[in-house]
């Protein structure tokens, strides 16, 4: 069945790249994750009371916004979900009013878990629409409870939107952020970081591209456009790559220079702050290669007029969307743009669905 879920990606994967990018390229074997099933490092259920009152935590069915009800996940991280039961029946327990619509009022929206793969501390988080003082009590009890848990938070999120994690983000009992061990780099994550799902396979993809510029050897120093807390960038300088880190997300930049201080690789990685756009425009004089890990949407299309007009000599793309990464590959690659493609990765972050990962190599024509 794997094999199967492999094959398919693989054959969705290179239709896409022809038919919206025209790319012609052979593509390589998908990289498969060890276990196609408990890879989830992070998962946020939504909280709802049923009609008779009692407390329903799970996914939406296909397509509404109907609960299906769970106490298990397959695909989580088996340390998290032996959590899920329990914590589902104390918050059941509580009393505490549950929508995750808001439809009728305060109420708690989410359950948040979070773990540290290599390291095994897990955060909880509740997101709610308020504070609720009954929550600080059962934060001490779950503190006590279970070692491995490191602290609780409360995430307030009380407008109606479709974004689970609202700006404000209280401690509820100890610590409001877990270590990871990550490359051999300790990162610190907390209720709102951002972080690949599967740690893994996110380790496999930073060092396939450590790898390569390292064996490129890029004069002038690497870009990392879209850094986050430093996960492609902080790898690379601890190879001694010069890396200039760019994210719109001041909160990310803040904790990507944590980051680099915690590791001690503050002298050969700076982290900024600003519009991807205007950022490039500036920086990309004075650079030797450019990685790009974009949201799902891709890149906007400033950024790549900012590539094209002052290319580097290599790019390295990470793509969570290869429709969005086609279309910006055939603005990138000759004959209207300035690169050839070296390679084609894709990666598998996340078995038992249809997403796909792909990273993509690319070095400058000479003309």
């Amino acid at each position: 069945e794997e094999a199967a879920q492999l094959d398919w990606k693989h054959q969705v994967l290179t239709q896409t790249l022809q038919r919206i990018g025209a790319v012609e390229h052979a593509v390589q074997p998908v990289l498969a994750p060890k276990d196609g099933l408990g890879y989830r490092n992070r998962a946020l259920i939504p909280l709802r009371r049923a009609d008779n009152g009692s407390l329903r935590a799970g996914y939406f069915r296909r397509g509404s916004h109907r609960i299906v009800n769970l106490n298990h996940c397959p695909v989580v991280d088996p340390r998290l979900d032996a959590l899920i039961e329990p914590l589902k029946a104390d918050l059941d327990a509580s009393g505490l009013p549950a929508d995750h619509d808001l439809s009728s009022g305060d109420a708690l929206r989410h359950l948040g878990l979070r773990i540290g793969h290599h390291t095994g501390e897990i955060l909880i988080t509740v997101v709610s629409s308020t504070p609720f003082p009954a929550l600080n009590r059962l934060a001490d009890g779950w503190l006590e409870r279970w070692p491995q848990v490191r602290g609780v938070t409360l995430n307030l999120q009380p407008r109606r939107t479709n974004l689970v994690l609202g700006s404000e983000t209280h401690q509820l009992a100890g610590e409001s952020s877990i270590a990871e061990q990550f490359c051999e780099l300790t990162l610190e994550l907390a209720t709102t970081t951002f972080f690949q799902i599967n740690t893994p396979q996110a380790e496999r993809v930073v060092d396939r591209i450590g790898d390569w510029l390292m064996d490129q050897r890029p004069q002038g120093r690497v870009i990392d456009a879209y850094c986050g807390i430093g996960t492609i960038s902080l790898p690379l300088a601890r190879r001694g790559l010069q890396v200039f880190g760019i994210e719109i997300n001041p909160d990310s930049i803040d904790q990507a220079r944590g980051n680099a201080a915690r590791n001690e690789l503050d002298d050969c990685t700076a982290f900024v702050a600003g519009d991807v756009a205007a950022l490039l425009r500036a920086e990309l004089p004075n650079c030797g290669a450019l990685v790009l890990d974009p949201p799902r949407r891709g890149l906007d299309a400033s950024v790549v007029d900012a590539i094209r007009e002052t290319p580097p000599q290599l790019l390295v793309y990470l793509s969570c969307d290869v429709a969005t990464q086609s279309r910006d590959l055939k603005r990138l690659l000759a004959p209207e743009g300035c690169y050839a493609l070296e390679q084609l990765q894709p990666i598998d972050f996340f078995p038992q669905t249809t997403h796909l990962e792909n990273l993509a190599l690319l070095k400058r024509v000479s003309f």
